[in-house]
């Protein structure tokens, strides 16, 4: 095993170097925990020409990189090779050595051909016509998409289930072929000399571009728990075939640099998910992982502020130390905690001495916010407070905790109804600090609002505090904020790992009803990875056990039986720039609303201000159909993490 801090010498004096230039004492030079690089590469030069009784490949040109980590740890849809485009009436053949890991049993663990629009992944126009996996499993899922007919496939090797044994039959030598030549089909060939899987259309594959001339498809390759050493193709793939000569690397992009790390992290775990493009000579691109990379924080990762995070990278392209390492940078946060505060922790902040943003309020519509509350305890009014008001911070009224208020629309408010006055005050004063509140703020659209608070206490009772018909307010011009009085407030809900290691469906928020011809809504900052569109936010619209009705990304797609087929649905939001839009959710600050339109239709609706300013918009209108009595909402994530406000 070849460890990072242990580089060949050549590369010692730039590290040297690098850390005198930078002239910082208690600098962390560290070398991640992970598989240690497997330098033995197959000979791609001589797998490429044909062995004995192999028949030659007519325009087979050299395209030599590998798709995958050689330690058999790439997950689904984490890397892909590159954008191969095959015309109408041609043929693509591409030969591949496949690395299947003889350790995991499961049949899936191989490769997959995606074929889609001639686009690129996340692009407005890209659409998938589907996914023919090399392994044959009729009760599983090795094919798959809308214009993918399953009863197509042959194989001369066929599983009944993803574990069976065999799988190793796979692995070797791979000729693909896909060909349009014929007008009346569609045929794709994998085979290894041992197993052929075949699939034959019934008919050709439509054309889905958005420009109708355009009759080009695209194909690319995915593996999943194994490796694509690739040796050629007899079609010049986007950016150019690659040689088999060993290049020197240039330059390199890091992604899912953390925007915030928590005091006393280890550098090891707050970079573990970072991964970075390098650029080598040639032109030639590879995705590497935190495994491939040496980091330095500076100046230390101890004290809380802005520090710089040195990445150095110091391999050639074949995998050899490199004389020539690169070096990127950029910048991160450490922080004592990754959630929003309103008022000094100690509680000394008196009254009116902290105060949270104005939150806007639409007519007709809800906002639902949750935080834990602390107080000295010393009096009923140390805790929190709400403020209705306008943009220009003239109040419509001032609401406690304790059932007292005062302003325009509350005090001599005939209509007025408050409750929630506690039988017990000392006992209630004693359990909501450190209590979960939940305060529901509804402009009701017709010069009235309503507060309604929901405290669950550390005695583990529930506690209520309302406050409906607050008038004189401008429905147009509504918005409320929170201040304290010897107490504060710590927005505290977080869904995700802060490190955006939570896979899809690894975590997920509290549920949410929506009552029937409400809207209502919620915000967040949203964090992630950045690798994928997809890893970002998900919203799912259930029913209170939790049968699903939708779910939807932040990324224009979703699933479920009221999305699926729904020819009511209309999706708007699909970015004109994916990367730039991608590059901004990152600390994007997120506000979803949810629509029961009460006639057993739903929407979603998501206003994305990002990083850089801008704001996007994703919405699903009519999503259906939804039980107008028993619609909830909640949020999890994939490679991100969620903070809500």
């Amino acid at each position: 095993m070849k460890h990072l801090n242990k580089i060949a010498s050549i590369f010692g004096a730039a590290a040297f170097a690098l850390l005198a230039l930078t002239n910082c004492e208690g600098g962390e030079l560290y070398e991640m925990n992970a598989p240690g690089w497997i330098s033995e590469k197959v000979d791609s030069i001589n797998n490429a020409k044909p062995v004995v009784g192999e028949t030659e490949i007519e325009g087979l040109e050299e395209d030599v990189y590998t798709v995958g980590n050689t330690d058999y740890s790439t997950g689904w849809w984490a890397v892909f090779s590159k954008y191969y485009v095959i015309p109408d009436g041609e043929k693509w053949i591409a030969q591949f050595n496949l690395g299947i890991n003889p350790s995991a049993p499961n049949t899936y663990k191989n490769f997959a051909l995606i074929l889609c629009s001639d686009d690129d992944r996340g692009g407005a126009g890209y659409v998938e016509y589907g996914a023919i996996r090399f392994d044959n499993q009729p009760s599983g899922n090795s094919e798959w998409g809308d214009y993918i007919d399953r009863s197509c496939v042959e194989s001369t090797l066929t599983f009944a289930t993803d574990t069976d044994a065999g799988v190793e039959k796979l692995g070797g030598k791979v000729t693909l072929t896909v060909d349009r030549s014929d007008p009346s089909t569609f045929v794709v060939t994998m085979t290894n000399g041992t197993v052929t899987k075949t699939y034959k259309a019934k008919e050709p594959l439509p054309i889905l571009n958005a420009d109708a001339a355009n009759t080009n498809i695209r194909a690319f390759l995915v593996p999943e728990g194994s490796y694509i050493n690739f040796l050629g193709s007899t079609i010049e793939p986007i950016g150019g075939f690659t040689s088999a000569e060993d290049k020197l690397p240039l330059s390199m992009e890091l992604v899912g640099v953390p925007k915030k790390v928590l005091q006393g992290t280890e550098l090891a775990d707050a970079f573990k998910n970072i991964s970075a493009t390098v650029h080598f000579e040639t032109g030639v691109t590879k995705a590497v992982t935190a495994a491939d990379l040496t980091f330095e924080a500076i100046p230390d990762m101890a004290s809380l502020g802005t520090k710089t995070l040195v990445v150095v990278y110091n391999k050639t392209y074949k995998g050899e130390n490199s004389p020539q390492p690169i070096i990127a940078y950029s910048s991160f946060e450490v922080v004592d905690k990754m959630y929003t505060s309103v008022g000094a922790t100690d509680n000394s902040t008196g009254w009116w001495g902290a105060h949270s943003e104005n939150i806007k309020v639409g007519p007709g519509e809800t906002f639902v916010s949750t935080f834990t509350n602390y107080g000295s305890g010393v009096s009923n009014w140390n805790n929190f407070v709400i403020v209705l008001c306008a943009a220009d911070n003239s109040e419509y009224a001032v609401l406690r905790a304790d059932n007292y208020g005062w302003g325009a629309g509350y005090d001599g408010n005939a209509d007025l109804v408050t409750s929630g006055g506690q039988t017990d005050w000392a006992t209630w004063l004693a359990a909501i600090n450190g209590g979960k509140v939940t305060v529901y703020v509804t402009n009701n659209g017709d010069g009235t609002a309503d507060v309604k608070t929901v405290m669950l206490g550390t005695d583990g009772n529930t506690y209520y505090q309302d406050y409906l018909g607050i008038n004189t307010i401008n429905p147009d011009d509504f918005y409320f904020r929170y201040t304290v009085d010897s107490s504060h407030l710590e927005f505290d809900n977080v869904v995700g790992a802060e490190d955006n290691s939570t896979a899809f469906w690894g975590a997920h928020s509290e549920m949410i009803q929506v009552p029937a011809g409400a809207t209502y809504t919620t915000r967040f900052r949203n964090y992630t990875t950045g690798l994928n569109n997809y890893n970002n936010f998900v919203v799912v619209l259930t029913r209170a056990d939790n049968t699903e009705y939708a779910v939807v990304r932040a990324d224009n797609y979703g699933w479920g039986a009221s999305y699926e087929g729904n020819a009511s649905l209309v999706t708007s939001g699909g970015q004109t720039d994916w990367a730039a839009w991608l590059a901004a959710m990152d600390d994007a600050l997120v506000t979803v609303s949810v629509v029961n339109k009460g006639d057993g239709t739903a929407d979603v609706k998501a206003v994305m201000v990002g990083n850089d300013g801008n704001t996007y918009y994703q919405d699903y209108i009519g999503i259906t159909p939804v039980d107008a009595d028993d619609l909830y909402f909640r949020f999890t994530v994939d490679g991100s993490h969620l903070t809500f406000e």
